[in-house]
């Protein structure tokens, strides 16, 4: 019956609230939104943070999921740094680089970048995600070959879907697959092969030299995301192209700023013609505002520690390869990662969200990773190490990673193989 009380135009817009949209229903069924809902391993919000320690809910959590490998983003000379420039350049540019957001301290921390790196030029981005985003997007296009490893990240994925490129895939780290599939392709197609120089998930190190030679001899460019191999790999954290002495052989690197350099932001690195080449053509640096003075004086001051105190990623290394120990002796397979980021394999995920939930329970914030995030079968905890940690604390969580495989009724890698022999 008609409510004579109630305005017509709120009628009207009721009726149209509670009509039928598909898109809608699509978000409010969403099956992944509800079961993350319901147990909320995700979107954990830090109060405070001191050192590699959390404050979640009230309770000091030790990290042991983080990116920020060098432990820089307390450093004292960061912090200052980030003020000073607030101090003298305010918040943002407010706007992009090629209008009017274009500021000196973007054009001294691209001048430092491309130093380090021993190339001829480099431009920064607001975001990591962006850097690898507008290469792809613009390097290659329409009647282009689009060569990548299925593991590379998802922005190099959204960038390949904007490129127009014809993508091809081959399996991770499958050097064969990948010359069989350059061999299958017309000898004057221009070809791009994109790939991370650390995989963030397996803590693997690209093939970069087979991939480099079968690149030259198939006449394409190589392009690489290092977010995860700067900092880490190569003199002085130069990265994985430097790690294998081919930095003069690698078109492109691109790079985050959240991770070494303890920071946000991101950088495409290569020579001065390719730079200017996506400066006049690719839209995420077109459209895009420029990143904040705060950001670009933490990332170039972060960069200067690297090179001046050495003693920072040497303690990152050596906390690396104490934890892979660690890890080998309870039988876990990591993926045999090499670099920091180490995944513990449980391969179900029931199991995977149980001993996150004990490690959480006891103080531990690492990451769960399920199908179809992760393939079917390799449901995974993410853990990383940093320089910030110290052996001890890596010997509690290793004691406390035992504790609650034994619960779950994990078999170790080690009494499998024995029971194999």
């Amino acid at each position: 019956m008609l409510n004579v009380h109630q305005p017509l135009n709120l009628m009207l817009l009721s009726s149209f609230t509670n009509s039928s949209k598909p898109l809608l229903e699509r978000y409010n069924s969403d099956q992944g939104t509800k079961l993350r809902l319901k147990y909320q391993p995700y979107y954990h919000s830090a109060q405070a943070q001191d050192g590699p320690y959390v404050v979640v809910a009230g309770r000091r959590m030790l990290m042991m999921s983080s990116n920020e490998y060098l432990g820089l983003s307390s450093h004292p000379r960061v912090k200052k740094a980030a003020c000073d420039a607030i101090n003298e350049w305010g918040t943002s540019p407010c706007g992009s680089r090629l209008a009017n957001g274009s500021r000196q301290f973007h054009v001294e921390l691209e001048n430092a970048l491309a130093q380090f790196l021993g190339v001829e030029a480099c431009h920064v981005t607001s975001a990591g995600y962006l850097a690898c985003m507008a290469t792809l997007s613009t390097l290659v296009r329409h009647g282009d070959a689009l060569i990548v490893d299925k593991s590379i990240h998802s922005a190099l994925w959204d960038g390949a879907v904007l490129s127009n490129a014809e993508v091809e895939r081959f399996n991770h780290e499958d050097i064969p697959g990948l010359e069989t599939l350059l061999g299958s392709l017309p000898a004057t197609q221009a070809k791009a092969i994109a790939i991370d120089g650390v995989y963030s998930i397996e803590g693997h190190v690209a093939s970069l030299p087979k991939i480099v030679e079968l690149a030259e001899r198939h006449k394409a460019i190589v392009i690489i995301d290092d977010a995860h191999g700067f900092g880490v790999l190569g003199r002085e954290g130069r990265g994985t192209a430097d790690h294998y002495q081919l930095s003069k052989r690698v078109e492109v690197v691109t790079g985050s700023f959240s991770k070494a350099l303890a920071s946000t932001g991101g950088f495409i690195a290569g020579s001065r013609q390719l730079i200017e080449f996506l400066r006049s053509n690719c839209r995420q640096i077109i459209f895009s505002a420029g990143l904040p003075s705060s950001q670009a004086a933490s990332a170039l001051t972060a960069l200067r520690i690297m090179q001046e105190e050495p003693e920072h990623r040497q303690r990152l290394l050596e906390n690396a390869t104490y934890y892979r120990a660690g890890l080998r002796h309870l039988g876990v397979d990591y993926w045999n990662s090499v670099t920091p980021g180490h995944c513990i394999v449980l391969g179900d995920k029931e199991k995977c969200y149980r001993v996150w939930s004990m490690l959480w329970e006891q103080g531990y914030f690492t990451v769960m990773a399920i199908s179809p995030g992760v393939p079917a079968g390799k449901d995974l905890i993410r853990t990383s190490v940093t320089a910030l940690h110290t052996k001890e604390q890596i010997d509690l969580f290793l004691a406390e990673l035992g504790k609650a495989l034994k619960k779950v009724g994990f078999v170790s890698t080690n009494r499998a193989a024995a029971t194999k022999t």
